[in-house]
């Protein structure tokens, strides 16, 4: 059984910075492309960043380039986003997604990929 698990969200100040953890059981983590969503309240799930199975091709979405970082380890078996000079409009539910193929891109929508976390929440305080 798959299992993605997210960590590291909560209740930050507005311009803090944050690094999010990924961390899948029960999947090659070395073969899958690895993206980053979140959700905020009434709001569709939004692409943020994309990272390919090596680690070297990485994607973003204009609106987040410049304040977030993805990246991948292979040897930890773990992906991360880290993020900076948060807003409270980075309020959302932030989800790790998984896609089998190893290649991933921005234009990709969710249900392309095929295992997802259940979500941590960051919450950024004004």
């Amino acid at each position: 059984q798959v299992q993605l698990v997210e960590s590291g969200g909560g209740l930050v100040q507005d311009g803090a910075s944050v690094k999010l953890s990924c961390r899948p059981s029960g999947l090659a983590f070395s073969s899958h492309a690895m993206a980053w969503f979140r959700q905020a309240p009434g709001k569709e799930r939004e692409f943020l960043a994309g990272i390919n199975w090596s680690g070297g091709s990485l994607y973003y979405a204009d609106s987040m380039k410049g304040r977030i970082t993805i990246s991948k380890s292979n040897n930890e078996n773990t992906a991360y986003l880290l993020m900076n000079s948060l807003k409270p409009e980075d309020t959302a539910v932030y989800y790790c997604a998984a896609r089998s193929g190893m290649e991933t891109h921005p234009e990709l929508p969710p249900h392309e990929y095929q295992y997802w976390g259940q979500g941590t929440q960051v919450i950024v305080s004004s």
